[in-house]
């Protein structure tokens, strides 16, 4: 597999790989696993996410011979498959999702929703439906913060940026799942909000 063949934009990123990250995407190309002992940072994730963003932008605009476009393709499945594993980003989650949606991949968004509640934190969660604008992104998000926790989701009523987020998810809780406490916070929050404005 020659890297300079897939495009200027693809050898560029690959090129400036940290070193670690771009052992790591051979040796899982040589060992066909995304399963290894690999150091993973947030760094990896933005290096990552970027060459899978090429490498789809590549195959899609491009039309490469058969080839190559499978070379350039198993490489990006070694990309999305280690983010997958790895990422707890919200923008990474958007990517991998909007990715298996293009698809019609539905076994892979049911993967992705899963990795979304074993691994992000609510906040990120929340991220994930302030940043998508595709509904059956955001709807994944709310199913996962619905099934969390009260204890999570009340801290992200502080936060101007989820605090609708949170209300809905608490309103769903106390009216669907008929969660006391649930209901218990958001009684407390009106009778906050109402002595603000008297």
């Amino acid at each position: 597999m020659s890297i300079k063949n897939f495009g200027k934009q693809v050898a560029t990123i690959w090129k400036d790989l940290r070193p670690m990250t771009r052992k790591m995407l051979v040796k899982a190309l040589e060992s066909n696993t995304k399963k290894q002992n690999i150091t993973y940072d947030a760094h990896a994730d933005w290096e990552l996410s970027n060459l899978l963003n090429a490498l789809d932008k590549q195959v899609r605009d491009n039309r490469p011979d058969p080839k190559k476009a499978r070379e350039m393709r198993d490489l990006a499945e070694i990309c999305a498959s280690v983010l997958e594993t790895q990422t707890e980003s919200a923008e990474v989650f958007i990517q991998l999702a909007e990715r298996a949606l293009a698809r019609n991949d539905y076994a892979k968004i049911d993967q992705l929703a899963d990795v979304l509640f074993e691994r992000f934190s609510a906040g990120e969660t929340s991220e994930v439906i302030r940043q998508t604008n595709l509904p059956q992104i955001r709807a994944i998000a709310f199913e996962t913060l619905a099934v969390l926790p009260v204890s999570l989701i009340a801290p992200l009523l502080e936060d101007p940026l989820y605090f609708e987020i949170a209300c809905n998810v608490l309103e769903q809780q106390a009216v669907e799942f008929e969660s006391e406490e649930a209901r218990h916070v958001l009684e407390q929050l009106e009778f906050v909000e109402g002595k603000q404005w008297q």
